[in-house]
This record gives structure tokens, C-alpha cells and sequence, in this order.
């Protein structure tokens, strides 16, 4: 893709660098619990917010932490896996298990449709460029969720979507402290596969299908039973009864008496495994009263369940802080992690998908070579022989055998992520201070996808190579000046500052085929060149904001915030958006007529109001476009001369995307903080919808970005915290979580659009399916019905039937968001025991399974795995079913439909953990100040009504031959120096 016009930023780059479990985690370093605990602390903790901290009970905003133990122990690779229960109003959907994959998150639904609907993560006060593999779980001391206006609206653009503010773990004051972590797990399969069906009843199947094919008004029924007896085999390719039962189905379609398979061979074997999960993670902490430290070290190998899958991970953490002089404050993080992930295909409908290979196989072909008798065939060497299933059907992997040629390719992907921050304090009164600061970003990715020439579909080119190398440079200044100041009752904090955010991508790329020898996997060891190309994209984000807060007597609370940015991604005279939020809170508790009462240790009342902005615009592939504005053209070659096409339309009046958010809650405790309760209302209305407009071909391009519609999200969010028992030996705690989620477009200028499964139209959600309906089957001859819609004469809707799907009419069939998200949690501290667990669910919504359908087949896909499903198909003598009857001539019953929508509720044992910690007295000698062992299950059961499909799936209900979540079971030491 081509800019036609140069990239000229104007913008300046500033001078200065109980029937549930759920989310408690362990607390293995309190053998006691006091009555000063946590808990009730925790009314009065300091949160981490933007650009700075606040006191939970004070601040105006919608916020919620996650603390170091509801992620530490955790045994994920990514921490956007961890974040899933923890927090009301987050939708979390984790679609891939393959190692190293991240988790999708969206705060308070979906703010957009073509645009990125992604929330931004800030590491240490700075918004994070790189990958998120690259922050260890184990360095991270708290999480905070921003999810209103007042609490993101000083990020501005960037936090359209939501903020997520991780803390990483600092030194503190006193001895030197080191920490380490080593555990070991193994992870299979969170949910079992779709059931298939046997041998014996795939053979018995398959003939009723080649018979009801041969039948004819030439052909009657009697004859097509033999032509299928005797085709069977050959149709099949292979006879796994050997050659005494050579025609294995009789003429009544069952099997002969005594035929036997004589191998059962099931692909899920060799393509599948018991993965092993090792990590080791170190981390030396320490401080004075002018500076502290924190050092880390960590190592993951993380085994994935499919052959050749996997994660590791090598990071390392320096993070100081030091007051040099009485005014002065200065510090610096550095963090360094190189990842390699090997990734064979697991997430489409490719034949070298590692996942559905395993599927689609039936067990009766071998994946050694076989003899007739059904042993195998050997080789000079006396070695078993992949077999290749030259004999095959193309529909169940014709010349492929992933299990053979996998460990000869390569599918890996290599990552450096550095990331440093460095800031300087300058405190010119006490109450006023300013703070510049500097972060960059440096992501280089390198990609190596190698197909040998000796085995599998790569021997058909002689083998071939594709590598390509991206680097990522992005960097922000921030200078900020605060001022904060008391005057009796009143308190008042005022912020100002300045940002700039420059980024650089940088991407190359080549393919070459045709390897004279095999085991070289360079692109200089093969002959032919296949391709070449590469680009680069820039942008720039000038900004400046503000912030007034101001309190009397510590129980009426506003602000007021505000920020500017200038876009690179618009054209001039719409670069600019401007961003703003008011904020109040009272706190009524402190309040003498609510003292009186003796019920509340806490009761505040808080709202707020802003409006934010989003330049995220995707291109239909999911690409960003960082040229929003321009005309952009792709260039193409014909017969060696080299031509121009317009790949995007110029689009002058392209603006900001605007989200305007209000909320409204109240957070209050009882009983001596026995119970504490949040409850919140939002309103978050997405207008000037950045939208790719689809046009008609004939104009040359397929879309152009617009600002079209209004989407509004709304909802309620409730948490509650308890602690039922609490005395000197033994505490538990029970939390619950829940929130609700109504998504509706209020303004679709130009009517309805069509995108894939789902149409956007006014008064639908963005993820409504519309598909044909499925009506069932005609028990007068099984075959599939579908609904059909037209209009008579006098204009009046008729509803009828069809058999044949391109007939059939399209309707809306209901959304893929859940109307309810939550998690109900439990933590219990005996003595030196604690025990914890974490329960989510998600009530409502549909997931169309288009998996399942690939063993769903009537025939006419012979030698491809059969689900158990079909031994319900349409017979005479079983009419009354909703599986048609099987023939070799396809009817289509598996294309999309209500058939195959099923619905998204489903629960999920996420997480259960069990430590012991043992006496300190043990270990005083040698110096150990803490020595833990435990035992903890991540995914460790599903309820789930769809047995075979994993019902964690992508956000808009539709499923892609994924990698499923794994069930891990870790065991592990901390000890304390």
C-alpha cells in the first residue's frame, strides 16, 4: 500500500524526556488473620488512576484493582488471561489456548465497529507500546481498571475503549528480600472433542449413504444395496477388516458377523499430548529511605497441547527509584524479554491446521502404514512408515500427516520487547511538583514459516520458506505539573501537562520455494523467489491536558478534567479532538445523620459525565489505518510494467470517533467492613462511528471509511464482598461479581449493512446474527427445511419452506454478547492452610458453531469424520428427527443456519488453588523468612451444554477451527530469603 501524498506531521515534538467459586486468591503469608486485615483497609486504599494516585473511597471515578496475589499465582502466560472474573463490566474472551496467545478485552461493551474496540494498557504511568507477553505475571504489583469518563478522560483518545493500569512491583524500605517462585504443570484439553462415531458405525453409515445416492428411478433398491456393498471399500480407500471380510457390509447394511476392525487409529493420539508447563521466577527487592529497587528474573516453557506448540519466555525487570536531592526525584524501568512461540496453523479451515487435522481423520485410517493382516509396514531399518493416505478422499487430508511432517517445518515466531521508562521529579514547594518523563518501546519481531521438502504438501514445490521481520519504535514524553494544597477543609489538586506519542512500524518480507537438499531452512538454501515486499507506517499524537479536583472536609468531592489531541490519522482541519469529564462524589457516611445510624463504616455516592475520542480505524482485515484522510494507491505489475490502482478513496472529512460516558454508583460497608458492596449504572453512547461504508465494485474499491451511526452501551455492574467467618485461626471470604450488558445501534444512516453472519440495523446490537432459519426436516422424505419470507399480492408476509438453501430467507436470530457476566468467589486462610477458587460464567448470548459442522456431513464428504449426531439421521423408520437422511449428493444442511446456533451460557471452574505455608520456625536457621507449596487448576471444569465446543469463543459468537483452552495443573514453591 501506497501514501500518494508524503506524511508531513505538523505536530511538534516537545523539549524533555457459595454454589460458585471465585475470585479471592491465596494469601499464604498471613498464618493468622488480625482484625486490622486487609479487608478493612481496603476502604481506604490508594488506587492507582491516571497520572497519578487517589484514596478509593474519595475518588469521583470508576475504578477497580487487582491485586499482586489475584495474579501472581496464577499459571498463565499472558496477563490479559488473568484478568477474566476479576472485575465487573470487563468482558473477557480467551478464543485461542495456543501458548502465548492474548486474551480479547472489552471494558463496558463495544464502542465501535470499525474501529478498534481495544482498551489501552498503561504500564507505570505510561502508555504500552509493546507485546504483552513481554510482562510477567510474577513483576506485577496491581491492576487497576479505568472504566468511566472521570477515570480515562485524561488519556483521552487512547482511552476511548477503557484503561488498564498495571503496576509494576517496586523495593521497599528495609532488608533485602528475594522471592522465588518454581512450579511445574501439565495441561490437556479444557473440554473434550466432538464425539465421533466408530468404526463399525462409519462403515454402516457410509453405506447407507452410497445406497440412497445409487437409487434412481433406473436403479432400484435391491441393486443400489449391492452397488454399495460392493463399492464400500474402494469408495473408502481402505478395508481396516482385512482381506477374510472384503466386503465388510452386507446387502442389509450391517455388518458381517465377525468382522473386527483391526486397528483403531484415533488422529487425536499423535497430534495431541499431555503438555508440561515449567517456570522459575526470582526477583530481589530492597530500599532506604531515599531509594529503593527491584531486580527480577524469569523463565516459562510452556508445552501447548497440539505437536510442535509452545511458548518460552526469558524476562528480565531493573526498576530503581531514588530521591537524590531533598527536590529531586529520579527513576528509571528497564524490562527485557525475548519470546520464541512455535505456532503451527491452529485457527482456520486450512488442511495444515494442527486441530482440525486431529478431528477430521477417522481412526480407521492409519497413521502408520499398514498390511493387509493390519500390521505394519517396516522399512529396511525395520521402522513403522508414516502413512501419507495417498488413497485418501480429499476430505479426510489427501497426502497429509501432520504428525510425520510437523517436526520437520518450522512455525515459529521470535520477539525482543524492550521497554524503559525514566522520570524526573522536581518538588519546587511541597505542594507543587512536576514530573517529566520518557518511555520507548522497541518490539522486533522476527517470523520464520518453513514447509520441508521431503514429506507432506510442501514436497510438491520442493519445499518452501517464508520470513519476514517487523520492528516496532514507538516513545512518549510526558511533562507534568501538580499542585496540591489544604486550606482547612478544603483540599485542592490541580494538574497540567503535556504529551507526545510518536510511533514507526517498519515491516519485510520474502518467500522462496525449491530446496535442493533437505534440513536447510534458510531462504538463500532454495532456488525460486516467490515474493517480496514490505512498508512502513507512521504516527504522531500531540496532546494536552488537565485536571481540577477539590474536596471539603473530606465528604464532597469534584472534578473537572480536559484534554487535547492532535491525530496524525485526520487531515488538518480535523485533527483535533477535544475531551472533558465532570465528576462528583459525596461520602455520605460521614455525614452526622448517617453516623447516628451505627450501620455504614461506608457509604459514598458518586457520578460522572465525559466525552472521549477514537482515531482507531481498521481496515475490513483487521488492519490498522494510519492514513485515514489520504488517497492511497496499491501498486501492481503487468507483463513487467509496473501500474497503480486506488486501494482507499480520499476521505477529507474524516473525523474523531466520540464516546460519551456517564455513571452513577454507590459504594458502601457494614458490619465493620464484614460486607462491603459496589453498584453502578453506565450509559456510554459511541457517535460518529468511524465505519468502513462498503460501495459497489464497479467503483474500483470495495469501502471507504466514514463517520456513520450511533452505538450505546448500557448497563448495570454490582460487586460484593463478605467474610462470613473471621477469628485468630480461620477467615473466610465469599465475592461476587456481576454485570449486564445491553448493546444497541441507535443511528444507521443509509439503513441495514450486511457483514458476514451479521447485519447492523437500528434497534439491533453489532453482533446480531442474521441467517437463515432452520425449520428442520421433511419426515416425509429427510430432507432439510429451511424458512423462506415473501409477499403476496397484496404486500403480506407468507412464510414457507424450502429444501433448497439458496432459497432460503434470512432473519435475525439473536446476539453473541451474554446479557450477564460474573464470577462468585471464595478464599479460605486456615492457620498455615489457604485455599482458594475462581468461578465464571457468562448467562445469554449465541455462538454459531461452524466446527462442528465439518463432522456433520450427509455423505457427500466421504472419509471425513462423522459425529455421533448422524446416528440420528432421517431413516423411514425414524422420521420425526432433525439430522437428514444421508446420500453422496450433498444438500447443503450444513451451511450456515439456526441449525448450528447454539447458546453462549456456560460456567467455568477457572481457577483452585491449595497451599500450605509452612512454620517460619523451620527455616530461621538457614535464613528463609517464607517457604509455600502449592497445588493450583487453572480451567479445571466446564459446564457447558454443547458437549465438544469450547464455549469460550471470539467476541462475536462465531467459531474458527481454534486452539482450545487447556486445562493445567501446577504444582509449585515460593520461598522467601
Amino acid at each position: 500500500m501506497i501514501n500518494k501524498n508524503l506524511f508531513n506531521s505538523k505536530i511538534w515534538i516537545p523539549p524533555v524526556a457459595a454454589f460458585f467459586l471465585g475470585v479471592v486468591s491465596v494469601n499464604g503469608q498471613v498464618s493468622k488473620p488480625k482484625k486490622d486485615t486487609l479487608r478493612e483497609k481496603e476502604i481506604d486504599e490508594v488506587v492507582v488512576v491516571a497520572y497519578g494516585k487517589a484514596k478509593r473511597n474519595s475518588y469521583t471515578g470508576s475504578v477497580a484493582t487487582i491485586s499482586s496475589d489475584k495474579i501472581n499465582n496464577r499459571p498463565v502466560t499472558n496477563i490479559t488471561k488473568a484478568l477474566e472474573g476479576q472485575v465487573p463490566g470487563i468482558q473477557t474472551t480467551t478464543s485461542s489456548g495456543q501458548p502465548g496467545a492474548v486474551a480479547t478485552i472489552r471494558i463496558r461493551g463495544i464502542g465501535s465497529v470499525s474501529a478498534s474496540s481495544d482498551p489501552l494498557y498503561v504500564v507505570d504511568g505510561i502508555p504500552f507500546d509493546g507485546n504483552l507477553n513481554a510482562i510477567s505475571p510474577s513483576d506485577i504489583e496491581s491492576i487497576s481498571v479505568l472504566k468511566d469518563a472521570t477515570a480515562s478522560a485524561l488519556y483521552g483518545s487512547r482511552g476511548a475503549n477503557g484503561i488498564i493500569i498495571i503496576t509494576t512491583k517496586s523495593g521497599k524500605k528495609g532488608e533485602a528480600k528475594v522471592n522465588l517462585n518454581i512450579s511445574q504443570g501439565f495441561s490437556g484439553r479444557a473440554v473434550k472433542d466432538y464425539e465421533q462415531v466408530s468404526t463399525d458405525q462409519y462403515f454402516q453409515l457410509y453405506w447407507e449413504a452410497l445406497r440412497n445416492g445409487y437409487r434412481s428411478d433406473k436403479i432400484s433398491s435391491q441393486q443400489a444395496s449391492q452397488m454399495a456393498t460392493d463399492n464400500l471399500v474402494s469408495m473408502l480407500g481402505i478395508n481396516p477388516y482385512g482381506p477374510g471380510y472384503s466386503k465388510p457390509v452386507g446387502t442389509d447394511g450391517k455388518l458381517l458377523p465377525g468382522a473386527t476392525p483391526l486397528w483403531n487409529d484415533d488422529w487425536r493420539d499423535v497430534l495431541q499430548r499431555t503438555a508440561s508447563r515449567n517456570q522459575v521466577d526470582l526477583d530481589i527487592s530492597g530500599g532506604s529511605e531515599k531509594s529503593n529497587y527491584f531486580f527480577s528474573l524469569g523463565y516459562l516453557d510452556d508445552k501447548g497441547m497440539a505437536i510442535e506448540s509452545g511458548f518460552k519466555r526469558y524476562n528480565t525487570r531493573l526498576k530503581i527509584n531514588s530521591e537524590v536531592k531533598k527536590w529531586l526525584n529520579i527513576g528509571i524501568n528497564l524490562n527485557y524479554t525475548n519470546s520464541v512461540q512455535q505456532a503451527p496453523t491452529s485457527s482456520d479451515s486450512k488442511a495444515s491446521n494442527v486441530i482440525q487435522a486431529a478431528r477430521v481423520v477417522p481412526s480407521f485410517y492409519p497413521y502408520y502404514e499398514r498390511n493387509p493382516d493390519g500390521s505394519f509396514v517396516l522399512d529396511a531399518a525395520g521402522n513403522k512408515i508414516y502413512d501419507f493416505g495417498k488413497y485418501r478422499p480429499s476430505s479426510a487430508l489427501q497426502n497429509q500427516n501432520l504428525a510425520a511432517s510437523l517436526p520437520l517445518d518450522k512455525n515459529e515466531n521470535k520477539e525482543d520487547n524492550f521497554s524503559g521508562k525514566g522520570f524526573m521529579e522536581f518538588t519546587f514547594l511541597p505542594e507543587l511538583k512536576f514530573k517529566t518523563s520518557f518511555s520507548v518501546d522497541l518490539v522486533n519481531y522476527n517470523g520464520h514459516f518453513y514447509s520441508n521438502p521431503l514429506l507432506g504438501q510442501g514436497t510438491e514445490i520442493g519445499g518452501s520458506v517464508t520470513k519476514s521481520n517487523t520492528r516496532t519504535l514507538s516513545y512518549t514524553t510526558s511533562n507534568i505539573l501538580t499542585y496540591d494544597k489544604k486550606f482547612g477543609k478544603h483540599h485542592i489538586n490541580v494538574l497540567a501537562g503535556q504529551e507526545f506519542y510518536k510511533y514507526d512500524y517498519q515491516t519485510i518480507s520474502g518467500s522462496r520455494s525449491g530446496f535442493s537438499l533437505p534440513y536447510y531452512y534458510e531462504p538463500d538454501a532454495a532456488s525460486l523467489l516467490v515474493n517480496f515486499g514490505g512498508y512502513s507506517n507512521k504516527l504522531s499524537l500531540l496532546s494536552y491536558l488537565g485536571k481540577v479536583e477539590y474536596d471539603y472536609n473530606n465528604t464532597y468531592f469534584l472534578s473537572a478534567s480536559g484534554r487535547a489531541d492532535g491525530s496524525s490519522r485526520f487531515a488538518s482541519d480535523n485533527r483535533w479532538g477535544r475531551f472533558w469529564s465532570v465528576g462528583g462524589s459525596w461520602k455520605i457516611s460521614n455525614e452526622d445523620f448517617i453516623k447516628n445510624l451505627n450501620v455504614f463504616n461506608q457509604l459514598t455516592l458518586r457520578a460522572s459525565y465525559g466525552g472521549q475520542g477514537n482515531d482507531k480505524l481498521l481496515r475490513p482485515n483487521g488492519q490498522s489505518l494510519y492514513y485515514g484522510y489520504q488517497e492511497l494507491y496499491r501498486i501492481l505489475t503487468l507483463g513487467g510494467e509496473a501500474g497503480t490502482t486506488l486501494e482507499k478513496a480520499a476521505t477529507k472529512n474524516l473525523k474523531w470517533e466520540t464516546n460519551l460516558n456517564m455513571n452513577v454508583g454507590l459504594e458502601f460497608a457494614i458490619l465493620n467492613n464484614r460486607i462491603k458492596g459496589n453498584i453502578e449504572y453506565f450509559k456510554r453512547k459511541s457517535q460518529d462511528l468511524l465505519f468502513n461504508v462498503p460501495v459497489a465494485p464497479s467503483l474500483g474499491i470495495s469501502d471507504y471509511p466514514a463517520n456513520v451511526g450511533t452505538i450505546q452501551n448500557t448497563g448495570f455492574e454490582f460487586s460484593l464482598f463478605t467474610t462470613p467467618i473471621r477469628n485468630e485461626d480461620f477467615q473466610w471470604n465469599v465475592d461476587v461479581n456481576l454485570s449486564t450488558l445491553k448493546n444497541k445501534v441507535t443511528k444507521l444512516p443509509g439503513g441495514p449493512l450486511v457483514v458476514g453472519t451479521k447485519q447492523l440495523r437500528e434497534g439491533g446490537s453489532v453482533y446480531d446474527f442474521f441467517i437463515q432459519e432452520w425449520v428442520g426436516v421433511d419426515p416425509s422424505n429427510g430432507k432439510p427445511l429451511w424458512k423462506t419470507i415473501s409477499k403476496d399480492a397484496n404486500g403480506n408476509e407468507v412464510e414457507g419452506t424450502t429444501s433448497e438453501y439458496s432459497k432460503a430467507t434470512k432473519i435475525i436470530q439473536g446476539s453473541a454478547l451474554p446479557k450477564l457476566t460474573g464470577a462468585i468467589s471464595t478464599s479460605i486462610n486456615y492457620k498455615n492452610f489457604d485455599f482458594s477458587g475462581l468461578l465464571t460464567f457468562k448467562i445469554g448470548g449465541k455462538i454459531l458453531d461452524g466446527d462442528y459442522t465439518s463432522l456433520l456431513h450427509n455423505g457427500s464428504a466421504g472419509g471425513r469424520a462423522w459425529g455421533v449426531e448422524m446416528l440420528n439421521r432421517w431413516t423411514p423408520e425414524n422420521p420425526n428427527t432433525d439430522v437428514p437422511g444421508l446420500s453422496t449428493t450433498t444438500n447443503n444442511w450444513t451451511s450456515t443456519s439456526s441449525r448450528f446456533l447454539y447458546s453462549g451460557t456456560y460456567a467455568r471452574l477457572k481457577n483452585v488453588s491449595l497451599g500450605y505455608t509452612l512454620p517460619s520456625d523451620y527455616f530461621e536457621k538457614i535464613g528463609l523468612k517464607k517457604f509455600r507449596i502449592y497445588i493450583q487448576a487453572e480451567n479445571l471444569l466446564t459446564f457447558y451444554k454443547h458437549k465438544g465446543m469450547d464455549p469460550e469463543q471470539a467476541l462475536d459468537g462465531t467459531t474458527y477451527f481454534r486452539y482450545p483452552a487447556m486445562r493445567t495443573i501446577t504444582f509449585g514453591l515460593q520461598a522467601t530469603l
